[in-house]
């Protein structure tokens, strides 16, 4: 579009993924910045997904933000879109290797989709930077469905979940879950989930829009246009608690114990110096910290997940582990 923690063992080969220790970020007083200079003339941001989905919105909300704030020149986009991205993962990780002013979105989704397709190349063969964002899903109908509300939707998937057909984000990502742990939750096999994933936000909306399917899950950001012209109706979110500025009920106020927020974050190409590390992790930081990307995070209704380093890593293990189990009960694992 688009609980508790364990520690996971990584390969000695992903020390680039895994091996941080402590990093030391740069002081705040860099030359070039105190004379007013960008700390980067460039970055090539390489987007994973089609345009118009939550990664794309995420590296363009970055842009506005760190230009504002007079952070960068210039920002280079390039979308490659397909399979949760593990179409353009495997281009960034060679064609972008060792470069250190190159930048990925991606995110959760990125974990479910690697285990799907069986990817040679995964999120440990990228250097993380920061986790941005968290955004629970919405679970929506189009308003011109014969299903309008959540009642109906929960009887519907208790009678055959294979005859209610959900749009979402690529199969294994964090849209595809919440539907298995929905399905499993009402006492209903997630395999028999009947789940349709798009490669990006504007095809998924047009088939729920258009009654293609029953029903569709994503992030709210990625829904809300449509939401507010009347075209689409929310029945409830998954997160822990209503989105800022919605009336739209959690799955747990309506008596269904499921809870699952989707996580972007950027990452750096395979190979870049310790230098190159601290300097993407301290523009990111300077970015997040402006009032460009606060404003974006009210905008677009994103909570704020800021996270670097360690504590980026440890999230990340815990996040590979819950969805292998989860992506075996879909089966596809």
């Amino acid at each position: 579009m688009n609980t508790e923690k364990s520690s996971y063992k990584m390969l000695a080969s992903r020390r680039s993924f895994f091996k941080l220790g402590a990093i030391a970020v740069p002081s705040f007083a860099l030359p070039a910045w105190a004379q007013g200079k960008p700390m980067f003339e460039s970055i090539n941001m390489f987007v994973p997904a089609a345009p118009g989905g939550g990664w794309d919105s995420t590296a363009r909300a970055l842009e506005r933000a760190a230009k504002a704030a007079g952070l960068v020149g210039n920002m280079q986009f390039e979308n490659v879109g397909g399979a949760g991205g593990m179409v353009g993962l495997p281009r960034f990780v060679n064609q972008r290797k060792s470069q250190g002013n190159s930048l990925m979105v991606g995110g959760s989704v990125m974990v479910g989709a690697a285990i799907a397709n069986k990817s040679p190349v995964t999120m440990r063969d990228v250097t993380p930077i920061a986790r941005l964002t968290e955004e629970a899903g919405v679970i929506v109908v189009p308003a011109g469905g014969k299903i309008k509300t959540w009642n109906e939707l929960i009887a519907a998937l208790r009678e055959n979940p294979k005859a209610v057909s959900v749009a979402g984000g690529s199969a294994g990502g964090t849209d595809h879950l919440i539907l298995g742990l929905l399905i499993k939750a009402l006492g209903r096999n997630p395999k028999d989930a009947a789940y349709v994933g798009f490669a990006g936000g504007g095809p998924a909306n047009a088939a729920i829009v258009g009654g293609q399917v029953t029903a569709g899950i994503s992030g709210y950001s990625e829904f809300e246009e449509m939401i507010k012209a009347g075209r689409m109706i929310p029945l409830a979110t998954s997160g822990r608690s209503r989105i800022p500025g919605t009336t739209v009920p959690t799955m747990t106020e309506l008596g269904v114990d499921v809870v699952m927020a989707n996580w972007r974050g950027v990452f750096a190409p395979p190979g870049i110096s310790d230098a190159q590390r601290n300097g993407l992790i301290d523009f990111v930081s300077r970015t997040v910290a402006t009032d460009g990307w606060k404003k974006e995070l009210v905008t677009r209704k994103w909570t704020d997940a800021f996270l670097t380093e360690q504590p980026f890593i440890r999230e990340v293990n815990w996040d590979i582990e819950r969805t292998t189990v989860l992506m075996k009960d879909l089966g596809l694992a």
